[in-house]
This record gives C-alpha cells, sequence and structure tokens, in this order.
C-alpha cells in the first residue's frame, strides 16, 4: 500500500493508510524458549541467514538522566553472551554519562521486513577491558581511527573532527594500512545490557499482534535467572 499523507494544515501531518502484517507463525508462552536469550538467538540467526532484513543488528537504544530526562538513538547491536547484550561506545558520550549516572537503559530491535521486533529493558554495565580491546581489534582501520578522531557528542568546530583524523593517519598509519597498530583508546569500550524484561513482538493482520514478555522474577539473578513468560494484549 503506498503511504498517503494527509496535510490538514501547514504545521500538521497526518499519516492515513496502515498496513497490514502477515505473520504466519503462533508466538505463545508454549512455542518460545525457557530463556529470553535463546529465544532472541533463534530470531536473531533466522533473519541474518534468510537475508532480508537490511541491518538487523540496527537498534534504538534509549538512556535517561536521573531525573527521568530520556533520550534515545540508533547504534548497532555487536554480541550477545550468556549476560546480555553488548554493544560498543565512546565512553564520554552522553548515552554512556547517562548510563553511569543512571544504570539502566532499554533498546528495540525492529525487522520492518518480517513483521517483527524485539524490546529489552535492564541493567547496564561495563564490559571487560579485555573484551573491548579483543572487539576493537576485529573492527576496520577507518573505524578505529574513527573513534580516536571522535570525541563524541561534543561540541565541535566545522572540519575538526576532519583534521584530527588526518593527525591521527600520521600518527598511526592510514585507513588502508593493514600493518598499523591502532591501540583501543581507553575513553571507549563496550557496555552490557543485562535484562530484566524482553518482549517479542509478531506482526498480525488488523493489529491484533501477538506479544510475548519475559520477566525476571524478584530474586533471580542474571547468573541463574528465572523468567515468568506471558502474553501481552496487542
Amino acid at each position: 500500500m503506498d503511504l498517503v499523507i494527509s496535510e490538514p494544515s501547514p504545521s500538521k501531518i497526518q499519516v492515513l493508510p496502515h498496513n497490514q502484517y502477515q505473520t504466519l507463525d503462533s508466538l505463545t508462552p508454549s512455542t518460545v524458549s525457557a530463556s529470553p536469550l535463546d529465544q532472541f538467538h533463534i530470531w536473531f540467526k533466522q533473519v541474518v541467514e534468510d537475508g532480508v532484513v537490511h541491518e538487523p543488528e540496527a537498534i534504538s537504544l534509549s538512556t535517561a538522566t536521573p531525573s527521568g530526562v530520556p533520550s534515545a538513538r540508533m547504534v548497532l547491536f555487536k554480541q550477545l553472551d550468556e549476560r546480555g547484550f553488548i554493544f560498543y561506545t565512546n565512553y564520554t558520550s552522553r548515552k554512556s554519562k547517562e548510563m553511569e549516572a543512571n544504570p539502566y537503559a532499554a533498546m528495540v530491535f525492529y525487522w520492518r521486513e518480517v513483521h517483527r521486533s524485539v524490546r529489552v529493558i535492564g541493567k547496564v554495565e561495563k564490559v571487560s577491558r579485555k573484551e573491548s580491546e579483543a572487539y576493537f581489534k576485529t573492527r576496520p582501520k577507518g573505524s578505529q581511527l574513527g573513534a580516536w578522531a571522535s570525541r563524541q557528542s561534543q561540541v565541535v568546530k566545522e572540519g575538526e573532527v576532519r583534521e584530527r583524523l588526518k593527525k591521527l593517519e600520521e600518527r598511526f598509519g592510514s585507513a588502508g594500512d593493514g600493518d598499523a597498530n591502532i591501540p583501543t583508546p581507553d575513553f571507549w569500550g563496550g557496555w552490557r545490557i543485562i535484562p530484566t524484561e524482553v518482549e517479542f513482538w509478531s506482526g498480525k493482520p488488523s493489529r491484533l499482534h501477538d506479544r510475548v514478555c519475559y520477566r525476571l522474577e524478584e530474586g533471580s539473578t542474571a547468573e541463574d535467572p528465572k523468567w515468568t513468560i506471558e502474553c501481552l494484549a496487542p
């Protein structure tokens, strides 16, 4: 269906039609894994292998200040381990400062092409320096230099970042130099979201979507998690 936009006035936009989702699988507490991390692994593996979803690792990450002022941005999910979901960023960025002051975050995967979404809420922690350095070594040289060049979220002058990058290329070697040994910046590394709630969403016709939510039971721990699994109304 083509998107039609109604403009009742110059300052307003009204979107008229709605896509009808058509997923055929049934998403219920009895059809999912006992662990949300295992269920996520199944879904993520499917979208990667099918190749239909462009950038399935893209997530909307939300953080908040201690007073509750939220902010959201798109980042890339990079790893799943037995504790949670990992992404990497600059530790001086706004998101990092907010997570240091208020150690909770939420993230959403939206796979439009297959009418699926995964929502995660949890506590956050920095990954070990060893893990951050191991991942940094796998990045393209250009991305490694970019991590050094950008003091993320800080106000900069026009051309300042490119000038800094040029100096870094002289210091460490160019992005095309495969032999360049670029160390991991001390202000850069990984964050892990340890989930306390994970919701799986599957789009259905007439907005009667399937929603299954995992909630970490009280007294449960990340090392020995126990989950309550429930259906949610669409």
